[in-house]
């Protein structure tokens, strides 16, 4: 049955792709955000413009009564008590979108179900998460369902320490990447549009009412394995250096949340609880293919988004000297 879904934000990395495939299905589609992207909406999609600071048309918005209503934007647990005190008694369904890097740091389990603890003393933006998970939970007259993507692409080139597109650049100048750890620990990445079949499957079900899903891919990579399929894709190769965890957070501490909080453990996920109710779901396997999006996108930029951040560039080039030169003297 066709659903009238509304999207808080509905054009980024993960959102765009969830409008389409909702779309496709056949659902009515409205997407609140300020406008400000270029991300081409499909045919049919109702934009409604605004801020979330804007109490009137907040309320407004949710006096129309939407079947689902997929919050994509909230950071902080003020924005999702925002949220529960204007949708609770007026949506069949609250989707909450969170994150998988609220998951327990270190691991206890190299694989991850939803009952893996949700504690990451590492990294705030998981904490804020954790918090926003926590209001919902202690809620009341709103049915509520809380996803958590990993690291989910569709333009944007994946790293480990939030360089984005200075890793596109740095191989193209035949710079050095840095790698944190030996660079063999598995890493799960899943595309956009893969993610995005199994989340819609989920809007509407009531099986998925006060429950919590993540939904990745089930095969993971290396990053050196990704890092040199990104250099394929720009036609170069990738010089990799290996540093210990610990050793880069010293350089800069800002790196712990990114690295201990998240990208320097194994992630592999056993997708068995959303598979049983948004239906089974197969993702696309192969890195070339999985990152294929995200090169695309880096090329399209190219040099709109060379870093600006001189001192980040000096002191990737420092670490990767002072570590290539160990033992060397």
């Amino acid at each position: 049955m066709p659903l009238n879904i509304l999207f808080i934000g509905g054009t980024g990395q993960i959102s765009l792709s969830c409008v389409r495939r909702a779309v496709a299905q056949g659902h009515s589609v409205s997407v609140f955000n300020r406008a400000q992207t270029e991300a081409r909406l499909p045919e049919g999609v109702e934009i409604v413009r605004g801020e979330k600071s804007d109490d009137a048309a907040y309320a407004a918005l949710a006096a129309r009564g939407f079947d689902a209503v997929c919050q994509f934007i909230a950071f902080k647990p003020e924005e999702v008590a925002r949220d529960i005190a204007a949708f609770a008694g007026k949506t069949g369904q609250y989707v909450f979108i969170s994150s998988a890097s609220v998951y327990e740091k270190p691991p206890r389990h190299h694989v991850i179900t939803e009952e893996t603890p949700a504690v990451n003393p590492y990294w705030p933006y998981s904490q804020d998460k954790i918090a926003c998970e926590d209001v919902l939970r202690a809620s009341a007259g709103l049915a509520w369902t809380i996803v958590r993507p990993s690291h989910t692409v569709r333009t944007r080139l994946p790293s480990m320490m939030e360089e984005r597109d200075l890793i596109g650049h740095r191989l193209l100048a035949g710079k050095p990447l840095l790698v944190a750890g030996d660079g063999s620990a598995p890493w799960t990445v899943t595309r956009a549009e893969d993610f995005a079949r199994p989340f819609v499957g989920l809007l509407g079900k009531p099986a998925a009412l006060g429950e919590v899903f993540h939904i990745t891919s089930d095969h993971a990579y290396t990053w050196d394995a990704i890092y040199r399929t990104i250099a394929a894709g720009l036609g170069v190769d990738a010089r990799i250096v290996h540093v210990p965890t610990d050793t880069l957070v010293r350089y800069r501490p800002a790196w712990a949340g990114p690295l201990s909080g998240d990208k320097s453990w194994t992630a592999l996920f056993d997708n068995s609880k959303v598979k049983g109710v948004a239906g089974d779901f197969t993702c696309a396997r192969d890195l070339a293919e999985v990152l294929a999006g995200p090169i695309d996108g880096f090329k399209r930029r190219g040099r709109d988004t060379a870093s600006g951040d001189s001192d980040l560039e000096a002191l990737i080039d420092r670490i990767a000297a002072e570590q290539s030169a160990l033992g060397t003297g």
